[in-house]
């Protein structure tokens, strides 16, 4: 039993020391993965420009219109593991890609903890223009986005979905539990001709305000990587 609680705790130790380690607070944008090139399926890739153009030409968007640019997704259309987060902040709005600030510096991390990184994951995220001064979205805009994101969820068609914070959590699964309740869990959804497994965990933004919980959010990635494991991805 000793042992097993030692090897436990080393493992924790090299969770922290991974996520934590040269984590840097500052406003610059992480640009490494704009030439990113994937082979994806002609059929996939037709769907996403679609859905793109699509999200463009909304119209009567108060996001849209004090927007810089849409930000549309980052990482492997092909992956069999995809992420939701909130909404793009200011460097993500500037770059045209979901998490590349502050959180998405950490996001990588916790990626990286678990054998994952952009090569093999999909992220985007609930809105796809920037909130002014990063609020949350509102209901009324998260509900216009709502059928681009489960069009894009469908297209994507993962194995894994994980939500990243109540936001995405909110929109996909509902709003009858909180995130502390629901985080940690399998369950089995179809959106649209899509079934797929999902788990949600912390928002990264939030775990950088609350660093207790990222223990919580090291059980949630171990439950991903076992997931995918037993999925052969």
């Amino acid at each position: 039993m000793v042992k097993k609680i030692n090897n436990n705790t080393i493992k924790l130790i090299k969770y922290y020391n991974l996520i934590n380690y040269n984590l840097i607070y500052n406003n610059q944008a992480i640009n490494r993965y704009k030439n990113n090139t994937f082979e994806i399926p002609e059929n996939k890739a037709k769907n996403l420009d679609k859905l793109k153009n699509s999200i463009t030409n909304i119209k009567n968007c108060e996001l849209k219109k004090s927007a810089t640019n849409i930000v549309f997704s980052d990482g492997n259309p092909d992956a069999k593991i995809m992420l939701i987060g909130e909404g793009p902040g200011a460097n993500e709005d500037q770059e045209g890609l979901p998490f590349v600030g502050r959180a998405g510096t950490l996001l990588d991390k916790m990626l990286a903890s678990i054998s994952l990184d952009r090569k093999n994951v999909y992220i985007t995220n609930v809105v796809n223009y920037r909130p002014p001064e990063n609020r949350r979205p509102t209901e009324e805009e998260i509900s216009r986005y709502l059928p681009y994101l489960k069009k894009h969820i469908e297209i994507i068609d993962p194995k894994i979905l994980v939500l990243l914070g109540s936001t995405a959590m909110n929109a996909i699964i509902g709003n009858r539990v909180v995130i502390s309740k629901a985080r940690g869990q399998w369950s089995e959804k179809k959106i649209g001709e899509c079934k797929t497994s999902v788990i949600v965990t912390f928002h990264p933004a939030f775990l950088m305000r609350q660093p207790a919980q990222k223990k919580m959010a090291w059980i949630d990635l171990k439950m991903i990587r076992e997931r995918k494991s037993k999925l052969k991805i």
